[in-house]
């Protein structure tokens, strides 16, 4: 007889559990560069689609089948009755989106510059014997489980083997180009959006009352509603004291408070309480995410500068490390045996005992894959394809933002003189105009002299030069986002804790054609409004223009600047 009750919490918590993979995918993306958008999102998608298809062949019977301690034997296509309080095939969906869970951690260490067929072949393996054979050891009924180990909704089952397998593929795979220097210094490569991660984040944490509440796989009862609640409220509170921590963490060492690695901190305490939220009390768990929020930035900081392996999301940090350090603090913090509530050290040990297992287990298994990947297909995509993006090569996908037009650091192009570059302007073609009868027609050409004022400038000054620019009868003007730095490379800024070696910042070009209107008047009014005396204030270029034709009438020179009711952007 099944449970209404329980079966309706298994499933949605397992539909919960899902709607991560789009967190993870969001994630990804904004710590990354456009140009490989629509490849995190592609192997995001394959993670959770060829992830199903092997577990429910072969993995879910290695995790759950009841041969012996260390393997669970086979149950191809998952013929066995898996019945509890709720049908077997809600376990089975249960399952499927923790294992998916498990493969898309790797993709975002090794964003950016590993082959897409390499990289469907390492899901299908740690989805298909990976995950489920040390699965089976702490939650299929294996030696692990017997021992006492406990790692509650996956800690260690799901983040410790993704984040380790993360980090063989970022060992072997090797850094992006440019982000060591020759002398072994890393360089910042941010990622193009902070605002899809940031989202990522939202996912996540919402999608986790699911992954550790939906883990009691039971809603009735009094037990089982209070645990659920208190599962709640130790997930939520852990990952609320570990943002706090790595902001303020951030902000003290940095001088400013890190969004990335915040974000990152709040991950982090999600996936160190994951193990021990069913025996935590809330302080407990607020210890937990304090200890998390702190390691996680060490931990980042280290395996970036020190190791030098490069993880352009954290994950290695994040699931990897905390979630190791989560499992171990069961240990400490468990009110069912743990070191502080009179269970002596024991359960650390046996703790100890089962992440060291685990850890063994992945990276024996994950360093034979990847370089059997590396040494077949290979592993990793060539200078050329990885500096002109992985959309393209990959997937025949030009641009991942078609209607927009995202800004690009020319790093290669900027002029020491010159504090913005548009994009827009790099990609024009030249147009040559050539007389014909129509042009001549029309009236003469004044010898009126025409200038050109292209003003470099801080955004936040827009509104008021616009405004004192029509009170001196300037009624045209251009205005172009960019990007750009002067001399002094930009601001003192750090990303994820590495110093911004070229900070490009955001600024606005105004480009204004006078002709009746004197530049110099225009040059004093534009100093007047954007003085302020600090370093940025920003540049005005002065050119002369050797004509001025209006496409609609023809007219040039001075009279095609004359019409007032036919405003002309030049």
């Amino acid at each position: 007889m099944f449970s209404s009750f329980d079966t309706m919490w298994v499933l949605i918590a397992a539909a919960l559990v899902y709607f991560m993979q789009a967190g993870f995918a969001m994630v990804e993306a904004g710590l990354t560069r456009a140009k490989n958008a629509g490849n995190i999102i592609m192997k995001n998608l394959m993670d959770f689609a060829l992830g199903s298809i092997v577990f429910w062949i072969i993995g879910f019977g290695i995790m759950f089948g009841g041969l012996n301690k260390f393997w669970g034997g086979l149950d191809l296509f998952i013929q066995g009755n898996y019945d509890s309080s709720f049908p077997t095939a809600a376990f089975v969906i249960f399952q499927t989106v923790f294992c998916a869970t498990a493969a898309t951690i790797v993709s975002g260490a090794m964003a950016e510059r590993t082959k897409f067929s390499a990289y469907c072949i390492y899901s299908l393996i740690i989805s298909a014997a990976i995950y489920p054979v040390s699965g089976h050891w702490i939650w299929g009924g294996g030696w692990l489980s017997d021992l006492g180990f406990h790692d509650f909704a996956g800690s260690t089952v799901v983040h410790m083997v993704g984040g380790v397998a993360a980090l063989i593929g970022a060992l072997i795979l090797g850094p992006r180009i440019g982000k060591y220097t020759n002398e072994g210094k890393a360089n910042a490569i941010p990622g193009h959006s902070i605002t899809l991660a940031a989202l990522g984040v939202f996912i996540l944490w919402f999608g986790w009352f699911g992954f550790n509440g939906g883990s009691t796989v039971c809603f009735t009862g009094d037990d089982a509603i209070v645990s659920t609640s208190s599962i709640f409220v130790t997930t939520n509170l852990a990952a609320a004291v570990s943002t706090t921590t790595v902001m303020i963490l951030t902000w003290i060492v940095y001088k400013k408070p890190d969004i990335s690695m915040t974000l990152n901190g709040s991950l982090a305490g999600l996936v160190a309480i994951t193990a021990g939220c069913d025996t935590v009390t809330p302080a407990g768990s607020a210890a937990i995410g304090f200890i998390a929020g702190l390691v996680v930035v060490l931990a980042i900081t280290f395996i970036d500068k020190s190791l030098k392996i490069d993880d352009p999301v954290g994950a290695i940090g994040v699931h990897g490390v905390c979630g190791c350090l989560g499992t171990l603090l069961v240990g400490v913090f468990s009110t069912n045996g743990g070191l502080l509530y009179g269970g002596g050290g024991s359960l650390l040990v046996i703790q100890s005992i089962g992440v060291g297992a685990v850890l063994i287990w992945v990276v024996i298994t994950m360093t034979i894959i990847f370089f059997a990947i590396k040494h077949t297909i290979g592993l990793r995509v060539s200078r050329e394809e990885e500096i002109e993006g992985l959309d393209i090569h990959e997937h025949g996908l030009v641009n991942g933002y078609a209607d927009f037009m995202p800004s690009t650091n020319y790093l290669g192009m900027i002029d020491s003189n010159l504090m913005g570059i548009s994009a827009s302007e790099t990609d024009m073609t030249p147009v040559t105009y050539t007389s014909d009868d129509s042009i001549r027609n029309n009236k003469i050409i004044s010898t009126v002299k025409l200038t050109k004022l292209t003003i470099i400038m801080n955004q936040t000054k827009f509104e008021e030069l616009k405004y004192a620019m029509n009170e001196i009868g300037v009624t045209g003007m251009t205005v172009t986002q960019v990007l750009g730095c002067g001399i002094q490379k930009g601001k003192n800024q750090y990303y994820r804790g590495i110093p911004m070696t070229m900070n490009l910042l955001p600024k606005i070009q105004v480009d204004i054609v006078v002709s009746k209107i004197s530049p110099e008047l225009v040059i004093s009014t534009a100093k007047r409004i954007l003085h302020t005396g600090y370093i940025g204030d920003g540049k005005i270029f002065v050119y002369d223009v050797e004509n001025v034709i209006k496409i609609r009438t023809g007219e040039q020179g001075y009279e095609a600047l004359q019409d007032e009711s036919d405003l002309e952007l030049l």
